[in-house]
């Protein structure tokens, strides 16, 4: 936006001693489609005697417009039946190139602006996807009873949302910041959950057991574990030490790819259990960690 008003100025400087007609409409155009009228006498301003342009509206107008013509790009993802869904380029709006061609039909003539636009890339495309879930580097599995509806809600939302993550070289992996916060607005149900040392009833209950599946899979990957605390209690569905307890407002589960390919996380929950296999493509340089499970001392929550 800056960069705009800077040209904004330029532009008024040189083609201020233009013929200036402010009767006459600007068309602003996206694929070919009108998307805005600007009325010249609307947005013009005496300047020293020499009609201008008010950027305070100009402003206003280009931010309204980047609205309109953003469109944010979409990662390519695995479908339902393992078929890999082709990611969508996204766009936003040109707004030094734009300015350009506005200022130059508006101090000048012409009555259509054609919006030019950048492409945003996403993260992940098809063709990274297909490369590097060929290989598995870990995997755990973890059991739940299927009749606690509520808590197996719980698990299948916080699985469904770390399922298909892509961790690229270097990256940290947050539970918290890919899960999101756990509320009833977001399908989350009350059940049981421990805090300090008290089994006692929470939106989002039976989390930890999907971020404890994760810890163990991604471990066994041998990635570096940045953060991880243990519950004040002992949970039944890991062996001891190998629990990674979660809550929005306090502990998180931070891991790190230190490798030299990206890695994907896929979790499935299968009528009373969670699953969570990490891939890789078949140039990793990968080194598993064999995990010997004991009572470890911990940082504890």
């Amino acid at each position: 936006m800056v960069g705009s008003l800077k040209i904004l100025i330029a532009m008024m400087l040189l083609l201020s001693v233009q013929p200036f007609q402010p009767q006459d409409p600007i068309y602003i155009m996206y694929r070919g489609e009108p998307i805005a009228t600007v009325n010249r006498s609307e947005y013009a301003i005496p300047l020293l005697g020499v009609p201008a342009l008010n950027s305070k509206k100009y402003s206003d107008f280009l931010t309204y417009l980047a609205e309109q013509i953003y469109e944010e790009p979409k990662d390519a993802r695995i479908g339902k039946a393992g078929e890999i869904i082709k990611e969508n380029v996204g766009v936003k709006l040109d707004t030094d190139k734009f300015t350009r061609l506005f200022y130059s039909k508006f101090l000048g003539e012409g009555e259509y602006v054609e919006v030019p636009v950048e492409r945003i890339y996403p993260r992940v495309d098809s063709e990274l996807l297909s490369s590097i879930r060929t290989k598995v580097i870990g995997q755990y599995v973890t059991y739940f009873n299927s009749s606690n509806k509520e808590r197996s809600t719980n698990i299948a939302l916080s699985a469904a949302a770390i399922d298909g993550y892509v961790l690229f070289q270097n990256e940290t992996f947050s539970f918290n910041k890919v899960v999101g916060k756990r509320t009833a607005e977001r399908g989350y149900q009350p059940a049981p959950e421990i805090i300090k040392g008290e089994l006692i009833e929470g939106i989002g209950g039976g989390i930890c057991q999907t971020s404890s599946t994760l810890f163990n899979a991604v471990d066994l990957a041998g990635v570096e574990i940045v953060k991880r605390y243990s519950h004040s209690k002992r949970v039944g569905y890991v062996p001891p030490g190998r629990d990674a307890t979660v809550s929005w407002y306090g502990p998180d589960f931070l891991f790190k790819n230190t490798y030299n390919q990206p890695i994907l996380i896929r979790a499935k929950v299968y009528h009373g259990s969670i699953v969570v296999t990490v891939y890789s493509s078949e140039d990793i340089n990968n080194s598993p960690r064999k995990i010997t499970p004991k009572t470890e001392k911990r940082d504890q929550i």
